[in-house]
């Protein structure tokens, strides 16, 4: 899977890029067909800058493209929380595309 990763506004380290990598290369384990995706990583401005911390995921599959948004206290906590959310999206296209090939 083609992934590119983005951090608007400040440098990501290795090892969270890395992170993100590991988990998004899970899903081709709910369909091998995922082409590629972009992540954004962004610091958000909150009040009590509590949950500041904002990743956006965007997936690309054979005519569909796939998006999740999640806030956390860390990059890591709404990177599990955005492929979560992806992931129910990538088996819920499954099921549906395989109801249609019936």
């Amino acid at each position: 899977m083609n992934l590119n990763v983005h951090s608007i506004h400040f440098d990501a380290d290795a090892k969270l890029v890395g992170f993100i990598r590991e988990r998004l290369a899970k899903l081709s384990l709910f369909n091998d067909r995922i082409l590629g995706g972009e992540v954004y990583l962004r610091l958000s401005r909150d009040g009590d800058h509590r949950e500041n911390k904002l990743v956006e995921i965007k997936l690309a599959v054979p005519g569909k493209e796939l998006f999740a948004k999640r806030k956390g206290k860390s990059f890591e906590e709404a990177t599990d929380q955005s492929v979560e959310a992806l992931r129910r999206q990538v088996e819920r296209l499954k099921t549906v595309r395989l109801k249609k090939a019936s």
